[in-house]
């Protein structure tokens, strides 16, 4: 049985690592994330609402469905002070809840992209923490965006703290996915270090 485990997992492996790879490559170019599960819009006019309320789905089925979400332990403090940082650094470009611009996937006149929303209708969260920082740090690459280094105007912490906010403004489901599918690998890889 070993014999046959360990000469499947030689000849499979580079394919299966192919297409996670694939599959995290393609993932950047997703033009939004998994549609939440909204019931109602703010929008949506009181006359369009049924007269009676959908009875709750049975209490096992949420249980099956919780077991494989991720208990966020966001440090409250950390959360506190991105958010402090986040208004007085990011709001006027990110949008004060990190929504941006309705039109931030078409370039301006200047050939560069618009600041993207943060807060999980983007692909912010395709990236690990180690990626966020270096934009944060280092800016938008030339030609394509017009965000600044913070590098020199912001401390190792605070911009450590404004990442912690961003993570926390992503729905339950954007950051289950971002946590088991890059920040648990994120954190394996320290580690290892």
């Amino acid at each position: 049985m070993n014999i046959v485990k360990s000469l499947f997992l030689s000849h499979c492996r580079p394919l299966l690592l192919l297409g996670v790879a694939s599959g995290f490559i393609l993932g950047c170019n997703e033009p939004s994330p998994p549609a939440p599960k909204t019931i109602l819009t703010p929008s949506t006019p009181l006359s369009v609402l049924p007269d009676t309320v959908p009875t709750p789905p049975p209490v096992a089925e949420p249980k099956q469905q919780s077991q494989t979400m991720v208990m966020r332990r966001l440090d409250p403090e950390k959360v506190r002070r991105g958010e402090i940082i986040y208004h007085a650094n990011c709001a006027t470009c990110h949008g004060p809840n990190g929504e941006s611009t309705p039109d931030w996937r078409n370039p301006g006149a200047d050939g560069k992209y618009p600041p993207p929303p943060l807060n999980g209708s983007a692909h912010t969260w395709h990236h690990s923490t180690e990626t966020l920082e270096k934009m944060i740090r280092e800016g938008s690459p030339p030609g394509i965006g017009g965000m600044p280094a913070w590098d020199n105007k912001l401390t190792n912490q605070e911009i450590d703290d404004v990442i912690v906010w961003i993570t926390s403004i992503w729905s339950d489901e954007i950051y289950n996915i971002w946590y088991q599918e890059i920040g648990q690998k994120q954190q394996k890889k320290r580690q290892h270090q």
